[in-house]
């Protein structure tokens, strides 16, 4: 029942998304499309959560859905503040990927949650994670298209503010899920951190994004590698998530519930 729920709505996002990808020049209808799509989910995702009796952010395949759903929302808001067509479009394009792969790989939606699940600081650490997530996912589209005009010669200024406005944000919401990753760990295990393969990656992402601020503020007119650090710091995010999971080392993690994708 779930899974023809799940059809249903990432039939519906896809098919509103793809739709308004075809009709550029009419903006009205096609943001009330992506607006359509994005209800699409966010439907499916409340239905989710009251079938399951718990919040749906416990596997991998979960919080791919908060994702393709956070996506969509901070490229449509992105595009609102700079009229960027192609932000807007790359984060549907994300969003869509993340709705396949969880086609391809089907959830079992279990209503089980481990004692270490079911802390208070559950839910706000793997809400302000997603946030995280989402908006530095947005920087690294932007990275990646500064580094094309770049290569083109002619990046444009307004790409770096972007930037940098999506890194502060996203570190930010990285900061508190660090801090509230620490309080849920101390009422679950008895430590705020215990240098676990997932906390050690998490803090090597958050030195990846801090770095990139550094050199944004003491050398503002280097762009082109600003914009690698950025590209790159992505690539330490993409490992926290979940890269982790398939390292040796993962299997004596207390983390191993996130494996179940």
């Amino acid at each position: 029942m779930i899974w023809n729920h799940f059809l249903l709505a990432a039939g519906v996002s896809a098919s509103t998304w793809l739709l308004a990808a075809f009709i550029p020049k009419r903006e009205l209808i096609r943001n009330g499309l992506v607006l359509l799509g994005i209800a699409s989910i966010a439907i499916f995702i409340g239905f989710l959560w009251i079938s399951l009796e718990r919040p749906p952010m416990r596997t991998l395949g979960e919080t791919r859905l908060w994702y393709a759903f956070f996506l969509p929302v901070i490229g449509f808001i992105t595009y609102w503040r700079w009229r960027y067509n192609w932000m807007l479009y790359y984060s549907l394009a994300l969003s869509l990927l993340f709705l396949f792969i969880n086609y391809i790989h089907p959830e079992n939606f279990s209503k089980t949650l481990m004692p270490a699940l079911q802390s208070p600081w559950f839910v706000p650490h793997v809400v302000v994670y997603i946030f995280a997530y989402a908006f530095l996912a947005a920087s690294s589209l932007v990275a990646m298209r500064g580094l094309y005009q770049e290569y083109k010669g002619q990046l444009q200024p307004k790409i770096m503010l972007m930037a940098d406005n999506l890194v502060y944000l996203g570190f930010a919401f990285l900061t508190l899920g660090l801090l509230f990753g620490a309080l849920w760990a101390k009422e679950a295990w008895g430590h705020y951190w215990t240098w676990d393969p997932k906390e050690t990656w998490a803090f090597i992402t958050w030195l990846g994004y801090l770095v990139y601020i550094h050199r944004r503020l003491h050398m503002p007119s280097k762009f082109k590698s600003s914009l690698w650090i950025l590209a790159l710091a992505f690539v330490l995010l993409l490992i926290c998530w979940f890269g982790v999971n398939y390292l040796p080392s993962a299997q004596f993690s207390v983390h191993t519930y996130s494996q179940q994708a």
